[in-house]
């Protein structure tokens, strides 16, 4: 063989091995990803807490709900619980043409209630329903009925409306206490802010015994302050333990900002399961009296600031029958007699009507009471038997 075919003979040889090689890692790379996309299919085996080995195919058809923490999975039952005694309120105006004699009406506002008990009665603030026509009362499940109101208590930014409706599709929230709260604990509150579908909002107890001013201008004492998001459509609806039980009535924000993110506060149950029971009774709170009448433009006149003047009492009232002496002014205007000031009722101090208002709601018509009062200076115990208020 002459040389330049021995040449030729050795470049083919190294052109046939460079080809198998690389033939062969072709093959062996197709080979190795088969077997990669093999193992991922196959269902891979986990360790538990107990280093024990489970199946990631079982893992895999388990409840979404598994991966919850334990409070994840509370907070859901309980608003799995509570939502259907939570329903919607709206309220319209009655507009009527002069021209064409046709009444229609007009949308006025929106907010929250919760079902009380399976008569059908509702629990919502005054502020929901002030100045409405009509108000429409949406269930969970979606039901609407036409509601009427039955009672309101202005000063307690409360009210009652009862609806027609099936007993199975009534659903009441059971009570709580407020008087034993702790600052801290948490609540939940549930409503239908901007007429959106129900809403959970979470938070804690922030303070407590706040103060706010109802629609009628008088103070509702021992009001729970909370930061769980109470937006404008939350009112009237519940704030709930973890429990869930009722411990508030949701009713006011404070924002500087005017938006939603301030300081929510809530009517607390205690209030409400005496108040309540009153409105459907009766239409309205009934408390006791004393039988006197007070006027504060003559008390400033009078330079009496720290008290109750009494200026005049009811003819065989409660005040009368116990003594209380009234004002007395002659024909030109002028005073010639003082009347008492009442400074305490069983020693709790009253400064002015809103404290005379809060405390007698503490007592009941026919309950005997004690008046601290000041007489020509001097002060004296009164004993008194409560009116009845008309």
């Amino acid at each position: 063989m002459s040389n330049g075919s021995f040449k030729s003979a050795r470049i083919l040889l190294w052109l046939v091995l460079i080809a198998a090689g690389f033939a062969a890692g072709v093959a062996w790379n197709s080979k190795q990803q088969q077997k990669l996309i093999s193992e991922e299919e196959r269902p891979k085996a986990i360790v538990t807490s107990d280093n024990s080995y489970s199946d990631a195919a079982t893992s895999e058809n388990t409840s979404p709900a598994a991966g919850l923490n334990p409070e994840e999975k509370a907070t859901i039952n309980l608003f799995q619980s509570a939502a259907p005694s939570v329903c919607y309120i709206t309220t319209t105006n009655l507009r009527s043409d002069f021209f064409r004699r046709n009444v229609t009406e007009v949308p006025r506002g929106s907010g929250s209630g919760f079902v009380w008990d399976n008569a059908g009665h509702i629990i919502t603030n005054y502020h929901v329903i002030q100045g409405a026509d009509r108000a429409t009362v949406t269930l969970s499940d979606g039901s609407t009925y036409q509601a009427k109101a039955v009672g309101v208590a202005p000063e307690k930014d409360l009210a009652v409306l009862k609806i027609e409706a099936p007993r199975n599709k009534l659903r009441a929230i059971p009570l709580g206490n407020s008087s034993d709260l702790k600052v801290g604990q948490s609540v939940y509150a549930i409503g239908n802010p901007f007429g959106l579908d129900q809403t959970l909002t979470t938070g804690i107890v922030s303070a407590l015994g706040r103060e706010i001013e109802s629609v009628a201008g008088i103070p509702i004492r021992e009001a729970i302050q909370t930061d769980a998001a109470i937006n404008p459509g939350n009112s009237g609806g519940p704030l709930l333990d973890s429990s869930g039980k009722l411990i508030g009535v949701n009713t006011a924000i404070y924002s500087p900002s005017g938006a939603s993110a301030g300081i929510g506060f809530s009517i607390p149950v205690d209030a409400v399961k005496w108040v309540v029971p009153e409105l459907i009774k009766y239409g309205e709170i009934k408390r006791p009296s004393l039988g006197i009448a007070i006027r504060s433009d003559i008390a400033r006149r009078l330079q009496i600031s720290d008290g109750i003047l009494v200026i005049t009492v009811t003819p065989r009232g409660a005040a009368e029958k116990a003594g209380l002496r009234p004002t007395y002014n002659n024909q030109s205007g002028q005073f010639e007699r003082i009347g008492d000031i009442i400074v305490a009722i069983n020693g709790e101090k009253v400064s002015d009507y809103n404290d005379l208002f809060l405390s007698l709601e503490k007592y009941n018509p026919g309950d005997q009471v004690t008046l601290t009062v000041i007489r020509d200076e001097r002060k004296m115990e009164v004993p008194i038997i409560l009116d009845a208020s008309s």
